[in-house]
C-alpha cells in the first residue's frame, strides 16, 4: 500500500501531463492517457458494481464522461480526484436510474413472451364504433393503425411487419388517425 502511495504522484504527474497535451489539441497524449485510465477504471467500477455486463457498460459511460467533460479539468490540480470523480458521479447515475427502473418493471419470470404477439383480441378490445371506423379505412392505413395502437408494436417493428420504411408507416398511420376521427366525429363521437 506505501509503494502504491508514493507512485500515485508520479502516475497523477504524468497523467496531467497527458490531459494537457490531449487539452491543447494532442491525440496520441489522449489516446495514451486513456488507454493507461482504463484498467483502474474497469477496477473502480467493478468494486462498486457487482454485475459484470454492467460493471462493463458503466466503464463505457465513464470513458464517455471523461471524454465530454475533458474541458473541466483544469492542468493546475491532480488528474487522479477528477477522473475518480467523473467515476463517482457516473455510478451515483447508474444507480439512480437503476433504482427508479426497478420501481417500474416487473420480473417476467415463468412468462412465454416468445408465445404472445403482443397484440390484443380485436373483438373483445375495441367498441363496435371503433372497429366499424377500422374497417372503413384503407387497407394500408388500417395495417398501420392496428399493428401500432391495437397490437402496441413500435414503429420499427410495425414498419418491418408491413414491409414498408418507418416514415411510411408514420405517414399511412397518421392518415389513417385523421380519417378515423373524421369517421367517428361523423357518428357522434
Amino acid at each position: 500500500m506505501q509503494d502504491q502511495r508514493a507512485r500515485q504522484p508520479i502516475a497523477d504527474d504524468q497523467w496531467s501531463e497527458w490531459m494537457r497535451a490531449a487539452q491543447a489539441g494532442d491525440s496520441r497524449a489522449y489516446e495514451t492517457l486513456l488507454r493507461e485510465l482504463l484498467p483502474l477504471l474497469r477496477g473502480y467500477v467493478r468494486r462498486r458494481v457487482g454485475d459484470a455486463s454492467a460493471a462493463e457498460d458503466l466503464v463505457q459511460d465513464v470513458m464517455l464522461s471523461i471524454h465530454r467533460a475533458r474541458h473541466t479539468y483544469r492542468p493546475e490540480r491532480a488528474f487522479g480526484p477528477w477522473w475518480r470523480t467523473v467515476a463517482r458521479n457516473a455510478t451515483i447515475d447508474y444507480y439512480r436510474r437503476r433504482g427508479r427502473r426497478v420501481h417500474r418493471e416487473l420480473p417476467l419470470d415463468g412468462v412465454d413472451i416468445a408465445a404472445d404477439d403482443g397484440g390484443v383480441d380485436r373483438d373483445e378490445e375495441l367498441s363496435p364504433e371503433l372497429q366499424s371506423a377500422l374497417e372503413a379505412l384503407p387497407p394500408n392505413q388500417r395495417e398501420a393503425v392496428e399493428l401500432i395502437h391495437v397490437r402496441g408494436l413500435s414503429v420499427a417493428e410495425a414498419a418491418g411487419r408491413a414491409g414498408v420504411t418507418p416514415g411510411a408507416l408514420k405517414v399511412r398511420a397518421h392518415r389513417g388517425y385523421r380519417a378515423l376521427r373524421k369517421h367517428l366525429e361523423d357518428a357522434g363521437w
